[in-house]
């Protein structure tokens, strides 16, 4: 088990950023993240503000990997990625997709608080009118409860789905809806993402049959070692995506995709197209639908450009104090993560 790094040492490598976004993305207009140097390079610490200190334990634990111990062996160096449509309007359907550039898949945001069926509709046509050809996948954050799920796949599946992510909130649910879907002949593929990262014990999903395939996130799970274990005591195939991350939280999901076994399915990584800029001069975006794979460093006068507030800033730094303090309780696990 490697050692945990000092409290003194992140902070002396710390920068605390608010970067802007091009769309709302999870409700926000500006995203903020603290960076984190190490001697293998740079990780990233950027639990959403709600997490408390022991969920946001997992993505500190990542970051010390990522900026620390590194990457285990990469097995590809090439890794296929989907275009991201937010709940816009289906009007901007056209302007977002064009960030992203040629791509083969897209993930569409459904289930919107405050949004109808008939504009997950109208968002999911504006992409297949776009794109006749590409494999379509829908995120619902678990906004549906288990009828909703039922009737708006249902409508749904008529644009030939790839997978739905997450269509409602629990495991028992995520069941409820695969079976029923199934009992209707509904041709939808059901994929857990939060039932996987935000619970105690990731692997209960498939035990309970709950999905045909899961969605692994770097940062939220602890790092590309203990997100490979996972898939592998899941048995189901996976699907690399990312948490709203610049490019060196990009840099380890990557670094996950390219050290799974198997990849059948485009990854969620093309996300920093949605930041209006990001922190290094060589952003990891797709060309041609797929990310290079290649290290991130940070560009010193970026992290300028955008350094956070001294407000902000420093409520990350106390919030870095609180939680290296969880990973220094905490004695089992990578860097003592949970």
């Amino acid at each position: 088990m490697p050692a945990l790094p000092s409290l003194e040492e992140l902070l002396d490598s710390a920068h605390v950023v608010s970067l802007p976004m091009r769309v709302k993305f999870r409700g926000i207009m500006e995203r903020e993240t603290l960076l984190l140097r190490g001697p293998r390079g740079w990780g990233e610490f950027c639990p959403f503000p709600e997490y408390d200190d022991d969920e946001s334990s997992r993505w500190l634990a990542a970051a010390l990997e990522a900026g620390w111990l590194g990457f285990p062996p990469a097995l590809r160096d090439s890794i296929p990625v989907n275009a991201t449509v937010p709940a816009v309007p289906a009007h901007r359907v056209p302007d977002v997709l064009a960030r992203f550039g040629r791509v083969d898949a897209v993930k569409i945001k459904v289930a919107e608080h405050g949004q109808e069926l008939s504009d997950d509709i109208a968002r999911v046509t504006a992409v297949r009118e776009a794109l006749p050809e590409a494999a379509i996948r829908v995120d619902a954050n678990g906004g549906w409860d288990v009828d909703q799920a039922v009737e708006a796949l249902g409508k749904l599946s008529a644009f030939g789905l790839e997978y739905a992510e997450q269509p409602v909130p629990t495991i028992d649910g995520l069941a409820e809806v695969r079976r029923r879907l199934a009992a209707a002949g509904t041709p939808v593929l059901i994929a857990a993402d939060e039932s996987v990262r935000k619970e105690d014990d990731p692997l209960r999903v498939a035990r309970a049959g709950a999905a045909d395939l899961i969605v692994v996130k770097v940062a939220p799970l602890g790092g590309v070692r203990r997100a490979l274990n996972i898939v592998q005591q899941a048995g189901l195939p996976a699907v690399v995506s990312s948490a709203l991350d610049t490019s060196v939280g990009i840099r380890a999901g990557l670094a996950l995709a390219a050290a799974l076994p198997s990849l059948p399915y485009a990854c969620g990584l093309g996300t920093v197209s949605l930041f209006a800029s990001d922190i290094t001069l060589d952003p990891l975006v797709a060309d041609d639908g797929a990310i290079q794979l290649r290290d991130s460093h940070a560009d010193a006068g970026l992290l300028e450009q955008y350094a956070a507030s001294g407000e902000r800033r420093d409520w990350w730094l106390e919030r870095l104090r609180r939680v290296h303090a969880v990973l220094a309780q905490n004695q089992h696990g990578l860097f003592t993560g949970s």
